[in-house]
């Protein structure tokens, strides 16, 4: 087992907040071969202003991570390839501007701009009326909004940990705490590894009930992907089992090629298709999103244990609008939380106990490579 140093970049608990600040190779791994560094700073201007961003540059690829917002990925980059899509929130927004009881309850919608943004973690999907008591004590959730208030709470302790000897693996950990007096006592750690000079970096998230009853728990990954990889003629390479719309109206083109995607078409309606994908021999489901040329692409694998549904989302909205599509692997349908506590798909977690779920994501910049995992899939 390698061996590690630890920094402490902010604790809510110990009232520790390091600030603008740097970390590199030749402080905490002097021996590793390839230059990185780790970079956080606060943000100003607009409604921006007091936002934390954490950028992890593993000598190939850049990452930038918002602990403000959830511990959300921002975008990475790697040469001409960028995850991310263009929001017409142009901001990283403060999660004290955000009201999610605007517009119908979707002002969650008014900070959305992640390439990976968590949705949960007492629910997620539209918002819907819900009156079940779910614990003794507890009122009904009542008034549900858009896809949970996860993303917009800020961690309250955040790590840099780092192997001085190879892998020499670079681990981001936040702890993020969703609690109220008679209601959810959630309890997310959010881990991201990267290794320095890899085209990969993995997820790795924990819930935990600190309650004394048992609690609902939905987590859905928003991974949102739009230029350079999302034009028309990208395709997303799954092993699709089955597929429904979740609406009624789409074309028979639209139901039979969910995996197919068109231009940008102005006021065009969005569309999203429930499945149920196939795992491999290990359990793993695996997707790639790429290009038409099939010179880039976005490779996600994930345990089917974890997260056993699957939505694809498509805005293939005017480009001021949002082009983007939306993997979203899942424990639960972004439904309403009735609907999929009936049909069984809503997770409970006993006092004290936890729930682990992980993705690895690979970037590719190369035909060959993005040819080679699609075979695979």
């Amino acid at each position: 087992m390698p061996k590690s140093t630890t920094q402490l970049l902010i604790s809510a608990a110990r009232n520790i907040h390091l600030g603008d600040c740097t970390f590199d190779r030749d402080i905490l791994a002097p021996d590793c071969p390839t230059p990185w560094f780790v970079r956080m700073h606060r943000l100003h201007g607009g409604r921006q202003e007091g936002v934390d961003v954490i950028t992890i540059d593993n000598g190939r690829m850049r990452l930038r991570l918002s602990p403000t917002r959830g511990m959300g990925i921002l975008d990475a980059e790697m040469g001409p390839l960028r995850l991310g899509w263009g929001s017409p929130v142009k901001e990283v927004v403060h999660p004290a501007l955000i009201n999610q009881l605007h517009r119908g309850r979707t002002g969650w919608l008014e900070g959305f701009s992640e390439f990976l943004c968590r949705c949960g973690l007492e629910f997620v999907g539209p918002p819907c009326m819900d009156t079940e008591h779910l614990a003794v004590g507890e009122p009904p959730a009542g008034n549900i909004t858009l896809h949970g208030r996860i993303a917009n709470i800020p961690a309250s302790e955040v790590e840099l940990e780092v192997q001085t000897s190879a892998p020499y693996a670079i681990t981001l950990r936040g702890v993020v705490h969703e609690r109220a007096m008679y209601g959810p006592k959630l309890e997310l750690t959010a881990e991201l590894t990267i290794v320095p000079g890899e085209q990969t970096f993995t997820v790795s998230d924990t819930v935990r009930n600190r309650g004394g009853q048992a609690q609902e728990m939905c987590l859905l990954y928003h991974i949102n992907q739009g230029r350079p990889i999302l034009e028309d003629g990208a395709r997303l390479v799954a092993p699709i089992a089955e597929s429904a719309p979740r609406d009624e109206g789409y074309s028979d083109k639209d139901i039979k090629n969910p995996d197919r995607y068109g231009k940008p078409t102005p006021a065009s309606p969005e569309q999203c298709h429930f499945m149920e994908l196939d795992a491999d021999k290990r359990g793993m489901v695996s997707v790639l999103l790429h290009n038409k040329r099939k010179n880039l692409g976005l490779g996600l694998s994930w345990p089917k244990k974890q997260l056993p549904h699957f939505a694809l989302w498509k805005g293939l909205h005017d480009e001021r609008d949002g082009y983007v599509t939306g993997l979203e692997p899942c424990t639960t349908y972004p439904m309403p939380r009735p609907t999929e506590r009936e049909d069984g798909r809503v997770v409970q977690i006993k006092p004290g106990a936890a729930y682990k779920a992980g993705l690895e994501f690979e970037l590719f910049d190369e035909k060959a490579a993005v040819t080679k995992a699609a075979a695979r899939i």
